[in-house]
Parts: C-alpha cells; structure tokens; sequence
C-alpha cells in the first residue's frame, strides 16, 4: 500500500507455490505523482464523470475542474488519487490511511474527512471506507485496481456480473438517465462469459452495471479465482483498453491495452446531475460508507 493516492501498489497470491502479481502497478513509488490511468488509486471526492462539471446544491452552482473538459473525472486533478494521506498500521495486517479536503477543494462545498482501512486476511483483502463532511457534499469513493489475474490479456478471463440492468452512456461516457435491461445481449454477464465473447471487436467495455442480490462478481482464469463482494449499488466495469505503457511495472505486468480490467463499485454516475437516480449526498448526520472485499485464490481443481 502507498499513501500517495491511497494506492493498492502490489498484491502476490501463492499458486503452486510462486508468486502471482494479480493487479497490475508500477515499481517505482514515484511513477504514481501522475497516474493518468487512476492505477489502485481511490477515486474521489465523486468517482466516474460530472457532466458539465458542475451541479447545483444549496441554491447556488458549484463549478469543478474540468479535467475531461468538458466534463469532471474521478475528482478531478486536486482529487483524492492525487493526495498524500496519512497512513499508520492498524495491527499486523491491515493501515488505515485518512485524509481531508477541504471546503472548495477542487470546487466541492464543504469539508470532508475520508479514513480507509485496508485488511488483508488471508487471501482477501478488505476495504472500510468512510466519509464525514461538515454540510450536504456529494461523495462517491471507487477502488481502481486493475485486475489481471497474473494473466497476459483479460480478454481470456472469465467473468460473472450479477446485474440484470446497466445504465448505458451517449456521447463522453455519460449516462443518459435510464436503467436497461441487459437479457439478449453480449454485456449480460449473469451466467459469465469470456471478455473476448462480450466484446469480440476488441473495442473494450467501459459501462456502470446495476447489482442486483447478494451474489458475488467473480473473475477466473490463469488458473484463479476473484470473487468481489460490495454492499454499493452499482459496479463500473473498464476493461481497460485504454491502458498505455509507462514507468517500470510491478511484477512485470506490462500496461498494455487490455493488460487489467477494474471491478469499481460505486454509487450511480452522474448521479448529483441526475434526480432520477438515487442520491449521492453525504451529511453531517449521515455519513457515506462502503466496505469492499475482494478474495484472490487458485482456483479449486477437480
């Protein structure tokens, strides 16, 4: 773990007696002062995009960075990702780290103390998150690993999303304000199905899906086993196409297209611009909240 970004840097999982890196990362701490991609980062104040980059609360319109121009990105560039937070062990196996911005940081209203603890038990690693502001702010923290199993390209991997609806994007990635149905068409991955099937031109997936029960998303393949567990209502899942070579990787996991996908649950996009989704306002009396587990393992044979 790295305080810069609040960054998962590496994560090895034991198959057959080695090593497996199974998210992807860079080796030098450094390579993390720009991160274009968001790599293991919590993104935030409000994670995926802000139409406008602005919404309008409390009688007046708050303007945010346009870093998408001419939309706002995971908190735009004085965004949770790039902040140093502090960071202290919190017994053997598990740092908590906490941060604060403050009012009109990046264009948000109100003050806003955010603490992650992060667990590793075993094979899984666990992820509180918690966040207090001093007034009404909209919050909407994302975890961005990357996922890669160890494997060359996640197009071979095999995933189950249980999701019945996604909330599909028009033009700039943003949500046009419904919920569809996913039955009948290659992004349904309630039954799984191989990335390369979902998306056989290789254009890449970059969509929120809409949870449903209490079932867990799961990832096999290179002989592993994630399965991802949330209690937030929705799940982006980026196949990460757009990925680019840069600094020196960990574990030697090249970040070519494709190289690691992001499971990132979170609240609905957009959704401070949009009333006809849930609302993402954190308050005083009611702080935000999510807890996250993610358990990687060989996969069981026989």
């Amino acid at each position: 773990m790295l305080s810069l970004g609040c960054v998962t840097q590496d994560w090895r999982v034991l198959r057959g007696g080695q090593p497996v890196p199974v998210v992807l990362g860079f080796s030098d701490p450094e390579a993390y002062r720009g991160n274009p991609h968001y790599i293991g980062a919590i993104a935030g104040r409000v994670a995926n995009r802000i139409s406008g980059s602005g919404f309008d609360l409390g009688g007046q319109r708050w303007r945010l960075e346009a870093n998408e121009p001419p939309n706002h990105l995971h908190g735009g560039p004085a965004g949770l990702s790039h902040r140093n937070w502090q960071m202290e062990p919190d017994g053997a196996r598990a740092v908590r780290m906490r941060v604060t911005s403050e009012h009109g940081e990046g264009g948000y209203p109100g003050r806003l103390d955010v603490e992650v603890t992060v667990t590793l038990s075993g094979a899984q690693l666990c992820y509180e998150m918690v966040a207090r502001s001093d007034r009404p702010t909209p919050v909407n923290l994302a975890q961005h690993s990357y996922y890669s199993l160890g494997a060359p390209s996640v197009r071979d991997l095999r995933l189950t999303v249980p999701a019945a609806h996604v909330t599909p994007c028009g033009p700039a990635m943003l949500p046009i304000g419904e919920i569809r149905p996913v039955q009948g068409t290659p992004l349904d991955f309630r039954n799984g199905r191989r990335i390369d099937l979902a998306d056989p031109q290789g254009q890449g997936i970059d969509l929120n899906y809409v949870l449903s029960g209490d079932e867990p998303v799961t990832l096999r393949g290179n002989g592993m086993r994630l399965e991802l567990r949330s209690d937030q209502p929705c799940l982006q899942l980026y196949t990460g196409h757009k990925l680019s070579p840069g600094a020196a990787p960990s574990g030697g996991l090249v970040h070519t297209p494709f190289a690691g996908l992001c499971l990132e649950p979170q609240g609905y996009p957009d959704a401070v611009n949009r009333p006809e989704f849930p609302s993402p306002l954190a308050t005083p009396e009611e702080p935000y909240r999510q807890r996250l587990t993610v358990t990687i393992a060989p996969e069981a044979v026989g």
